[in-house]
C-alpha cells in the first residue's frame, strides 16, 4: 500500500540474528503494508540507519550479536534518531525487568502477529 501517488510505504528495520525469526517478523512489516530492511546484528543495523533517512521504526530483539545488545540499540536509536519508533522483543525478559527508552514497546516471544501489526500501526501509522 501506499500513501499517494509520491508517498512509499513506511521503511521498518527488523534486527534480528535468527534467520527464521528474522523472516517471520519481516513478513509481519510487510502484512502490515510497510517495507522491511533486514540487519542480522546490531553493527549491521547501525550502518543501516547510519547510510538512511527513512527508516520509521526499528524492531529488535534484545539478545543480539554486536558491539552492544538489542537495549543498547535501542538507546542508541533514541539517542542519535529520536524520530524513529522502536519495538523491542524477547523470549527471555519481560516488561517489568527492562527499562525501555521513551517511545518504545515490548513484545514477548514467540511473537503474535496480529500484536506486532497493531503495534506498528499505533506507532506510525496505517499504510
Amino acid at each position: 500500500m501506499t500513501f499517494g501517488p509520491s508517498r512509499s510505504p513506511a521503511i521498518v528495520l527488523v534486527v534480528e540474528d535468527e534467520m527464521v525469526l528474522r523472516m517471520r517478523a519481516v513478513g509481519m512489516v510487510e502484512d502490515a503494508g510497510y517495507t522491511p530492511l533486514e540487519a542480522r546484528d546490531t553493527d549491521e543495523a547501525l550502518a543501516i540507519l547510519s547510510s538512511r533517512s527513512d527508516i520509521a521504526l526499528v524492531c529488535a530483539d534484545i539478545q543480539l550479536p554486536g558491539s552492544m545488545d538489542g537495549m543498547g540499540l535501542a538507546r542508541t536509536v533514541r539517542k542519535r534518531w529520536p524520530a524513529i519508533d522502536i519495538i523491542l522483543m524477547s523470549e527471555q525478559l519481560n516488561p517489568p525487568s527492562i527499562d525501555l527508552p521513551p517511545r518504545s514497546r515490548f513484545y514477548g516471544k514467540p511473537l503474535q502477529a496480529w500484536q506486532i501489526i497493531a503495534g506498528i500501526r499505533t506507532m506510525i501509522g496505517h499504510a
